[in-house]
Protein backbone atom coordinates (compact mmCIF):
# COMPACT_ATOMS: atom_id res chain seq x y z
CA UNK A 1 0.00 0.00 0.00
CA UNK A 2 1.32 3.44 -0.88
CA UNK A 3 -0.74 6.57 -0.26
CA UNK A 4 2.02 8.96 -1.44
CA UNK A 5 1.99 10.58 1.99
CA UNK A 6 5.47 10.71 3.53
CA UNK A 7 5.23 9.60 7.15
CA UNK A 8 8.99 9.55 7.48
CA UNK A 9 11.49 11.93 5.88
CA UNK A 10 15.23 11.54 6.35
CA UNK A 11 17.55 14.28 5.15
CA UNK A 12 21.36 14.06 4.87
CA UNK A 13 21.65 11.91 7.99
CA UNK A 14 25.17 11.45 9.30
CA UNK A 15 26.62 9.65 12.29
CA UNK A 16 30.35 9.74 13.01
CA UNK A 17 32.11 7.85 15.77
CA UNK A 18 35.72 8.27 16.78
CA UNK A 19 37.98 5.24 17.09
CA UNK A 20 40.87 6.91 18.82
CA UNK A 21 41.73 9.73 16.43
CA UNK A 22 40.13 8.05 13.41
CA UNK A 23 36.58 9.10 12.41
CA UNK A 24 34.26 6.26 11.41
CA UNK A 25 31.24 7.30 9.35
CA UNK A 26 28.45 4.90 10.37
CA UNK A 27 26.01 7.01 8.32
CA UNK A 28 27.28 9.26 5.54
CA UNK A 29 24.57 11.47 4.02
CA UNK A 30 21.47 9.23 4.01
CA UNK A 31 18.24 10.70 2.56
CA UNK A 32 14.91 9.06 1.70
CA UNK A 33 11.15 9.20 2.32
CA UNK A 34 8.76 6.49 3.47
CA UNK A 35 5.08 6.80 2.59
CA UNK A 36 2.08 5.86 4.69
CA UNK A 37 1.35 2.14 4.47
CA UNK A 38 4.69 1.31 2.89
CA UNK A 39 6.46 -1.92 3.82
CA UNK A 40 10.15 -1.14 3.43
CA UNK A 41 13.13 -3.39 4.07
CA UNK A 42 16.66 -2.21 4.76
CA UNK A 43 19.42 -4.68 3.92
CA UNK A 44 23.19 -4.70 3.77
CA UNK A 45 26.24 -6.41 5.24
CA UNK A 46 27.22 -6.10 8.88
CA UNK A 47 28.66 -2.65 9.49
CA UNK A 48 26.80 -1.07 6.57
CA UNK A 49 24.87 1.32 8.83
CA UNK A 50 21.41 -0.22 8.81
CA UNK A 51 21.17 -0.74 12.58
CA UNK A 52 22.55 2.75 13.20
CA UNK A 53 19.91 4.13 10.85
CA UNK A 54 17.17 2.29 12.73
CA UNK A 55 18.44 3.73 16.01
CA UNK A 56 18.23 7.25 14.58
CA UNK A 57 14.68 6.74 13.32
CA UNK A 58 13.68 5.24 16.66
CA UNK A 59 15.25 8.14 18.58
CA UNK A 60 17.49 5.69 20.45
CA UNK A 61 20.56 7.65 19.33
CA UNK A 62 21.24 11.10 17.91
CA UNK A 63 22.83 11.87 14.55
CA UNK A 64 25.98 13.91 14.16
CA UNK A 65 24.16 15.90 11.49
CA UNK A 66 20.99 15.76 9.42
CA UNK A 67 17.29 15.43 10.22
CA UNK A 68 14.57 12.85 10.79
CA UNK A 69 10.93 13.93 10.44
CA UNK A 70 7.95 11.81 11.53
CA UNK A 71 4.55 13.22 10.59
CA UNK A 72 6.32 16.48 9.67
CA UNK A 73 7.82 16.83 13.17
CA UNK A 74 11.62 16.98 13.30
CA UNK A 75 12.28 14.44 16.03
CA UNK A 76 16.03 14.96 15.85
CA UNK A 77 15.49 18.38 17.46
CA UNK A 78 13.47 16.97 20.34
CA UNK A 79 14.79 17.49 23.86
CA UNK A 80 16.00 14.42 25.74
CA UNK A 81 13.03 14.81 28.09
CA UNK A 82 10.64 14.60 25.11
CA UNK A 83 12.19 11.50 23.53
CA UNK A 84 10.30 8.86 25.60
CA UNK A 85 6.95 10.43 24.73
CA UNK A 86 7.78 10.58 21.02
CA UNK A 87 8.90 6.94 21.02
CA UNK A 88 5.77 5.91 22.91
CA UNK A 89 3.36 7.83 20.66
CA UNK A 90 4.99 7.62 17.24
CA UNK A 91 7.13 4.48 17.08
CA UNK A 92 6.51 0.79 17.67
CA UNK A 93 9.50 -1.53 18.13
CA UNK A 94 9.77 -5.22 17.26
CA UNK A 95 13.02 -7.01 18.11
CA UNK A 96 14.61 -10.27 17.03
CA UNK A 97 14.37 -11.86 20.49
CA UNK A 98 10.84 -10.63 21.32
CA UNK A 99 11.76 -8.86 24.63
CA UNK A 100 8.57 -9.99 26.34
CA UNK A 101 8.28 -9.90 30.13
CA UNK A 102 8.39 -13.55 31.21
CA UNK A 103 6.18 -13.12 34.29
CA UNK A 104 3.33 -11.49 32.34
CA UNK A 105 0.69 -13.04 30.12
CA UNK A 106 0.34 -12.14 26.45
CA UNK A 107 -2.48 -9.77 27.39
CA UNK A 108 -0.42 -8.12 30.10
CA UNK A 109 2.60 -7.74 27.80
CA UNK A 110 0.45 -5.75 25.36
CA UNK A 111 -1.39 -3.87 28.11
CA UNK A 112 1.84 -2.59 29.68
CA UNK A 113 2.72 -0.63 26.54
CA UNK A 114 -0.34 1.57 27.11
CA UNK A 115 0.04 2.26 30.83
CA UNK A 116 1.98 5.50 30.47
CA UNK A 117 -0.20 7.35 27.98
CA UNK A 118 -3.35 7.84 30.01
CA UNK A 119 -5.35 4.94 28.54
CA UNK A 120 -7.94 3.62 30.98
CA UNK A 121 -7.61 0.08 32.34
CA UNK A 122 -10.75 -1.12 30.58
CA UNK A 123 -9.66 0.37 27.27
CA UNK A 124 -6.19 -1.16 27.63
CA UNK A 125 -7.70 -4.59 28.22
CA UNK A 126 -10.09 -4.18 25.29
CA UNK A 127 -7.40 -3.01 22.88
CA UNK A 128 -4.92 -5.69 23.99
CA UNK A 129 -7.48 -8.39 23.27
CA UNK A 130 -8.34 -6.82 19.89
CA UNK A 131 -4.67 -6.68 18.87
CA UNK A 132 -3.92 -10.22 20.00
CA UNK A 133 -6.94 -11.41 18.04
CA UNK A 134 -5.71 -9.43 15.04
CA UNK A 135 -2.39 -11.30 15.10
CA UNK A 136 -4.13 -14.65 15.50
CA UNK A 137 -3.67 -15.14 19.25
CA UNK A 138 -7.14 -14.48 20.61
CA UNK A 139 -7.06 -17.92 22.24
CA UNK A 140 -3.63 -17.38 23.87
CA UNK A 141 -4.20 -14.14 25.77
CA UNK A 142 -3.64 -15.73 29.19
CA UNK A 143 -0.51 -17.64 28.19
CA UNK A 144 2.93 -16.54 29.39
CA UNK A 145 5.89 -16.41 26.97
CA UNK A 146 7.20 -19.79 28.16
CA UNK A 147 3.89 -21.31 27.06
CA UNK A 148 4.12 -19.86 23.55
CA UNK A 149 6.18 -20.83 20.50
CA UNK A 150 8.76 -18.45 19.08
CA UNK A 151 6.40 -17.37 16.34
CA UNK A 152 3.59 -16.77 18.83
CA UNK A 153 5.91 -14.72 21.03
CA UNK A 154 6.88 -12.57 18.05
CA UNK A 155 3.22 -12.00 17.25
CA UNK A 156 2.65 -10.87 20.84
CA UNK A 157 5.59 -8.49 20.37
CA UNK A 158 4.01 -7.12 17.19
CA UNK A 159 0.68 -6.62 18.99
CA UNK A 160 2.53 -4.77 21.77
CA UNK A 161 4.30 -2.57 19.21
CA UNK A 162 0.93 -1.61 17.72
CA UNK A 163 -0.69 -0.82 21.07
CA UNK A 164 -0.29 2.96 20.88
CA UNK A 165 -1.15 3.22 17.16
CA UNK A 166 2.36 4.26 16.08
CA UNK A 167 3.05 6.17 12.90
CA UNK A 168 5.92 3.77 12.15
CA UNK A 169 6.63 0.18 13.12
CA UNK A 170 10.37 -0.57 13.29
CA UNK A 171 11.21 -4.27 13.08
CA UNK A 172 14.84 -5.26 13.70
CA UNK A 173 15.42 -8.78 12.30
CA UNK A 174 11.85 -9.82 13.24
CA UNK A 175 12.25 -13.28 11.68
CA UNK A 176 15.82 -13.91 12.86
CA UNK A 177 14.88 -16.18 15.78
CA UNK A 178 12.16 -18.31 14.12
CA UNK A 179 12.09 -21.21 11.66
CA UNK A 180 11.27 -20.90 7.95
CA UNK A 181 7.58 -21.76 8.30
CA UNK A 182 7.11 -19.27 11.13
CA UNK A 183 9.05 -16.67 9.17
CA UNK A 184 6.39 -16.79 6.47
CA UNK A 185 3.64 -16.32 9.06
CA UNK A 186 5.38 -13.22 10.45
CA UNK A 187 5.99 -11.78 6.97
CA UNK A 188 2.38 -12.34 5.94
CA UNK A 189 1.24 -10.57 9.11
CA UNK A 190 3.48 -7.58 8.36
CA UNK A 191 2.14 -7.47 4.80
CA UNK A 192 -1.47 -7.48 6.03
CA UNK A 193 -0.73 -4.68 8.47
CA UNK A 194 0.86 -2.66 5.66
CA UNK A 195 -2.15 -3.22 3.42
CA UNK A 196 -4.31 -1.73 6.18
CA UNK A 197 -2.16 1.42 6.29
CA UNK A 198 0.55 0.65 8.86
CA UNK A 199 3.96 1.98 7.84
CA UNK A 200 6.65 -0.65 8.52
CA UNK A 201 10.43 -0.61 8.24
CA UNK A 202 12.18 -3.99 8.48
CA UNK A 203 15.93 -4.39 8.95
CA UNK A 204 16.90 -7.87 7.80
CA UNK A 205 19.76 -10.03 6.55
CA UNK A 206 17.21 -12.38 4.95
CA UNK A 207 16.70 -11.55 1.27
CA UNK A 208 13.71 -13.93 1.14
CA UNK A 209 12.04 -11.58 3.61
CA UNK A 210 13.21 -8.43 1.82
CA UNK A 211 11.90 -9.66 -1.53
CA UNK A 212 8.38 -9.76 -0.08
CA UNK A 213 8.38 -6.08 0.86
CA UNK A 214 7.27 -3.14 -1.30
CA UNK A 215 10.75 -1.65 -1.49
CA UNK A 216 14.34 -2.49 -0.60
CA UNK A 217 17.01 -0.04 0.48
CA UNK A 218 20.49 -1.56 0.32
CA UNK A 219 23.15 0.06 2.46
CA UNK A 220 26.93 -0.12 2.16
CA UNK A 221 29.57 1.85 4.07
CA UNK A 222 27.00 4.11 5.71
CA UNK A 223 25.38 5.12 2.42
CA UNK A 224 22.44 4.02 0.30
CA UNK A 225 23.78 1.79 -2.47
CA UNK A 226 20.36 1.23 -4.06
CA UNK A 227 16.70 2.01 -3.44
CA UNK A 228 14.36 -0.12 -5.52
CA UNK A 229 10.95 -1.72 -5.68
CA UNK A 230 11.05 -5.51 -5.48
CA UNK A 231 9.48 -5.84 -8.92
CA UNK A 232 12.61 -4.34 -10.47
CA UNK A 233 11.47 -0.74 -10.62
CA UNK A 234 14.06 1.85 -11.52
CA UNK A 235 16.15 3.18 -8.70
CA UNK A 236 14.48 6.09 -6.97
CA UNK A 237 16.13 9.48 -7.07
CA UNK A 238 17.47 10.67 -3.78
Amino acid sequence: MNNNEPVLRIRDLRKTYMQGKIPVHALDGVSFDVNKGELLSIVGPSGSGKSTLLSMIGLLDRPTDGSVFIDDVEITKAKESEAPRIRREKIGFVFQHFNLLSTLTAMENVDIAMRFNGTSKNRRKERAFQLLTKVGLGDRVKHKPSELSGGQQQRVAIARALANEPAILLADEPTGAVDTKTREVIVELLKRLSEKGQTIIVVTHDMDVAQQTDRIITMRDGMIASDTGVAGNEEQGL
